[in-house]
C-alpha cells in the first residue's frame, strides 16, 4: 500500500486533528505522505516526517505499523539492554490498548505539502470529531520540501523595489479614435530630483502616442521657480519635468502657459515648445474658421517666433510650480549651472488654496473626529 504523491505540492500545509472515540473511528481511511508527521499527544508519541514511506491505510493500520517498527529490534535489545527493552514493551502495550478505544484519544496528522488526508465518513456534512486546519508553511518546512531552500535566510524584497523594476500595463481606450489600447506605467528616479510615475499610451489603430507624468512624492514645503536662459541649441535637449501645477512663461514672446495646461509632462525643452505650438495650432477657437484675420496673423507671428527660439533667438523659459514638483535638467550637475537659476519661495494663501492645503490636516484630526462622534 505504499504511495507516492503524483500531484504538485499545495499552496498551504494541512493539519488534521481527529478525536478518536469509537472503534468506527479506527477504521477511517488515511493517506499519509512521506513528509507528514503523525502524533498522539496522550502518549507523547510521534512518527516524524520522512521516517516512513507514504502509505494508504487506516488509523488502526498506522498504530499497527508503529507497533511493528518498535518490535522489530526488541530481541536484540532484550539481550543487550533489558531496561530499555522493558520500557519499549510497556509502550507497545499502551499502543495496543489504544486500538480497543477504552478511552478517547487524539490523532494529529500534519503535512506541510498539503497532500495527506483523513476520511470524513459523514461527507458532505461536517464531521464534529475532525478539525482540518490549513496553514502557511514556515521557511524551514519549505526547505525540507525542497522549496526556496537557498532563500530561507534571504531578506524579503521590498514591494516598492519590485515596482521600480517592473513596467505595469493596463487596458484603456485611445483618446483620439477610442480604439482599445494599452497604457504602460513605470516608476522612474530622476537624478538629483525625486521619483515620478510616467504613463505612456500608444495606439496601434491610429498611431496616436501620448505620455503623462504624476509626481511620486509629496507636495514640497515651498514652491519652486526655475529660470533658464537659452543660449545654445544644445539647451533644447535638456530634460524637463512639468507637473500639472506648473505654469510656463517666455517673457521675450509675452507668452504664459497657465497651471493645468498640457497636464504633466516629462520631455525635453524642444518637446515642450513643440507641445505649446501644437496647442496653439490645433485650438479651433484661435485658428479655426471663426477666427478673425487679425487674430490669425498675430498667432502665426507668435508661432514663427516660437520656432526661432530653438537656438536662433536667446530667450528665457520660466517654470513656476507652487507645489515644487517640477524639474529642469542641470547639465553641469552636481556643479552649478550658470544659465539655470532655481528659487524657493513661500506660497501665498491663494496658492495654498488652489492646492487644497489650507483645509488639509495630517496631524491631530483623529481626536477631533472621535470627539465629534
Amino acid at each position: 500500500t505504499e504511495i507516492q504523491s503524483a500531484g504538485r505540492i499545495q499552496e498551504q500545509g494541512v493539519r488534521y486533528t481527529l478525536a478518536v472515540a469509537s472503534r468506527q473511528d479506527m477504521n477511517r481511511e488515511v493517506v499519509k505522505t512521506d513528509c507528514a508527521s503523525a502524533r498522539i499527544p496522550e502518549l507523547d508519541f510521534e512518527i516524524p516526517a520522512f521516517s516512513q514511506k507514504g502509505v494508504l491505510t487506516t488509523i488502526e493500520g498506522i498504530i499497527d505499523r508503529a507497533v511493528a517498527g518498535l518490535e522489530q529490534d526488541q530481541p536484540a535489545r532484550r539481550a543487550t539492554d533489558k531496561e530499555v527493552a522493558r520500557k519499549i514493551d510497556e509502550f507497545i502495550g499502551k499502543l495496543r490498548q489504544l486500538k480497543e478505544v477504552n478511552s478517547p484519544f487524539t490523532f494529529i496528522l500534519d503535512d506541510p505539502s498539503g497532500n495527506s488526508f483523513v476520511e470524513n465518513p459523514h461527507a458532505p456534512q461536517r464531521d464534529e470529531a475532525l478539525v482540518v486546519t490549513h496553514y502557511r508553511r514556515s521557511p524551514q518546512q519549505s526547505a525540507l520540501l525542497g522549496l526556496e531552500g537557498e532563500e530561507v535566510d534571504a531578506k524579503p524584497r521590498d514591494a516598492a523595489e519590485d515596482l521600480r523594476d517592473e513596467v505595469l500595463q493596463f487596458n484603456t481606450n485611445c483618446p483620439e479614435c477610442n480604439a482599445p489600447a494599452s497604457t504602460n506605467m513605470k516608476l522612474v528616479q530622476i537624478p538629483h530630483f525625486k521619483e515620478v510615475i510616467i504613463m505612456a499610451t500608444n495606439c496601434d489603430s491610429c498611431g496616436h502616442r501620448t505620455n503623462e507624468v504624476k509626481s511620486g512624492g509629496a507636495i514640497e514645503p515651498r514652491g519652486t521657480r526655475i529660470t533658464l536662459r537659452i543660449t545654445d541649441p544644445s539647451d533644447m535637449t535638456r530634460d524637463i519635468l512639468k507637473s500639472e501645477t506648473c505654469s510656463v512663461e517666455i517673457p521675450e514672446l509675452e507668452f504664459e502657459l497657465g497651471m493645468g495646461a498640457l497636464g504633466g509632462k516629462f520631455t525635453t525643452l524642444e518637446g515642450l515648445l513643440k507641445d505649446i505650438r501644437d496647442l496653439v495650432e490645433k485650438n479651433p477657437f484661435t485658428l479655426g474658421d471663426s477666427s478673425t484675420p487679425s487674430r490669425t496673423g498675430k498667432l502665426q507671428e507668435f508661432i514663427g517666433k516660437l520656432q526661432d527660439v530653438k537656438g536662433k533667438t536667446q530667450a528665457h523659459v520660466i517654470m513656476d510650480d507652487p507645489a515644487g514638483n517640477s524639474y529642469l535638467q542641470n547639465v553641469y550637475a552636481p556643479e552649478e549651472d550658470p544659465e539655470l537659476r532655481v528659487q524657493r519661495y513661500e506660497r501665498t494663501f491663494e496658492q495654498n488654496e488652489e492646492l487644497g492645503l489650507n483645509d488639509m490636516r495630517t496631524e491631530g484630526y483623529e481626536t477631533e473626529v472621535a470627539s465629534g462622534r
